[in-house]
């Protein structure tokens, strides 16, 4: 007998013995606890440079089962957007989350300046009397579509759902419209709604305060071996370096963020609550959601290449090593997922010398504070003609422009940005309201099918603009950061999907899944339904071989 024809003889054997085969099938878990965590800038490129010198918290999740070509697919790659994904199952064109921010210019509010303000902050309740886009009320007012809490505790108000985050939007987004309790960080303390302070667990104060004490005094640049040959000074204009790991100076609250202690703190934060609120131990299944912010902060300040994110890749993997001790040390059944609300990009210095000529920074003629200018001088038009945040994404018309003259402007801004090099493309509301919700393969979708979904009719502009690739669309370093992301390319938009709890049968798929499909898994796991009709994701099958969680 030869070896081939032995194993078709003992496959036969096997499919035979039903009970053989389910006793080795790998079962379904049943948590009493989901752990959801969000990243904020831990790309797919982060987590497969990193992975192998991982050995905490992060090895262990990439030992259960890995998706590492997640997609964030809308084209809108913001923290505020990628966060609406992850609970609520639904793209950004649902949520009705198109960016950190967005304008209406019909209506305007008073900002700090005085001058009109017509932005929107994506966490802000805009009912709130004097609010504005930048002093605001926290609320998860605008997110149009319930998360996997507030679904949960429909079904069963037993169900706690806690979310916690270096930001309100982060807290925000993924905790939902019925928490029992959402914190954040709000510049100076982690805090939560007014009105909620009963739920704040005991050991918040002891957080806080060890919080004010790490921003009061220095700390010490500490260079894991591991990041020894990450450590190169880059040159950012003038004296200015990013790259080397310096000592955060006493009272610099800003560099604070950007370090592996502001994360340590909300994973503290995030334990508090898991004890005092005895998570994973009543009647129903718990929610906790967390998202940690200084990734980001990092990418942000000095790019995503250097010593300093090595360090925080360091210190992440240990942080969430911490948070795996504790879930097994209180013997409560659990799933923990980790994804991130976006990618990132290094900053285009940098890349020159990594060998990526191509990468530049975006021209600041394409801001549209200059823009608007230029159109309003051309047409004799109030001003702002024209509004945005950036060199990129939506951008509207002033509602002041006379009815005559707006196809004229809008013609005029349409070729302004079409006829400049550092663009790759440029739709009207029109073409991506035409334009089908995407279907298939997230890699694969066309440019303005990534764009169709981070459109909603009522909140999006009059075009969007999209950058061509490893355009950094920050003009230059003296705008705060010098690197960023929020672009419809791969690097901003891939971003790794880890699930893992006790006993898991670990497996890897590198094909494409979106943050939306996130929900529905996790959903499936606790036997909850959700109407397809209702959201943008599709469950996935967690179970490696025959089995499914997906019913």
């Amino acid at each position: 007998m030869n070896r081939f024809t032995a194993w078709m003889l003992g496959a036969a054997v096997l499919a035979a013995s039903p009970a053989m085969a389910e006793q080795d099938a790998p079962k379904v878990p049943e948590p009493k606890l989901i752990v959801a965590i969000s990243v904020d800038q831990f790309s797919t490129d982060l987590f497969n440079e990193y992975r192998e010198d991982f050995n905490g918290g992060l090895k262990r999740l990439a030992g259960g089962i890995a998706f590492p070509n997640g997609y964030q697919s809308h084209a809108a790659t913001e923290t505020c957007p990628g966060h609406s994904t992850i609970l609520t199952g639904s793209r950004p064109s649902r949520t009705g989350v198109i960016a950190n921010s967005w304008f209406d210019p019909t209506r305007a509010r008073t900002g700090k300046n005085g001058k009109p303000d017509y932005g929107v902050y994506c966490s802000e309740d805009t009912s709130v009397e004097g609010s504005n886009s930048s002093d605001y009320t926290v609320s998860p007012k605008l997110l149009k579509v319930p998360t996997l809490g507030d679904r949960m505790r429909a079904v069963n108000p037993a169900s706690q759902v806690i979310a916690v985050s270096g930001k309100d939007r982060g807290a925000v987004m993924m905790g939902g419209h019925n928490t029992t309790l959402t914190m954040w960080w709000d510049g100076k303390s982690f805090r939560s709604y007014a009105g909620s302070e009963a739920a704040v667990p005991k050991g918040a104060a002891l957080v806080n305060s060890r919080a004010r004490a790490a921003i009061d005094k220095p700390a010490p640049a500490k260079l894991p071996a591991m990041c020894a040959s990450h450590s190169r000074a880059v040159s950012i204009g003038g004296d200015a370096t990013v790259g080397t790991l310096q000592q955060r100076k006493a009272g610099d609250a800003r560099a604070f963020r950007a370090s592996g202690e502001f994360d340590a703190l909300t994973m503290d934060l995030a334990l508090a609550a898991f004890g005092e609120k005895k998570l994973g131990k009543g009647t129903a299944t718990d929610v906790l959601a967390i998202s940690l912010s200084a990734t980001d902060y990092i990418g942000h300040t000095f790019g995503t290449a250097g010593a300093e994110t090595c360090t925080q890749m360091a210190a992440l993997d240990a942080t969430l090593g911490r948070m795996f001790a504790a879930l097994d040390k209180s013997k409560v059944p659990y799933v923990v997922m980790l994804t991130a609300d976006h990618g990132g990009h290094d900053l285009p210095e940098r890349n020159a010398i990594h060998g990526l000529p191509a990468a530049e920074r975006a021209d600041i003629k394409l801001m549209p504070q200059g823009v608007g200018p230029v159109l309003a001088k051309a047409f004799d038009l109030p001003e702002p003609a024209i509004m945005g945040d950036a060199p990129f994404g939506d951008m509207y018309l002033s509602t002041k422009i006379p009815a005559e003259k707006r196809p004229a402007v809008l013609e005029a801004a349409l070729k302004h940005y079409r006829t400049h090099p550092q663009i790759e493309a440029v739709f009207t509301k029109e073409e991506i309201a035409a334009t089908p919700s995407p279907s298939g393969p997230p890699e694969d979708w066309s440019l303005i099918e990534r764009v169709r979904a981070n459109f909603d009719p009522e909140r999006s502009g009059d075009f969007y603009v999209a950058l061509k690739r490893y355009v950094t669309p920050i003009p230059n370093t003296s705008f705060g950061y010098v690197a960023t992301h929020g672009s419809p390319w791969g690097y901003d938009r891939r971003v790794p999907i880890l699930f893992w709890w006790p006993g898991v049968a670990p497996y890897e798929q590198p094909n494409g899944i979106e943050t939306a499909d996130i929900m529905p898994t996790l959903a499936s796991l606790i036997g909850l339904q959700v109407p397809k009709d209702e959201i943008d994701g599709r469950c996935v099958d967690l179970i490696a071989g025959t089995g499914s969680n997906c019913m």
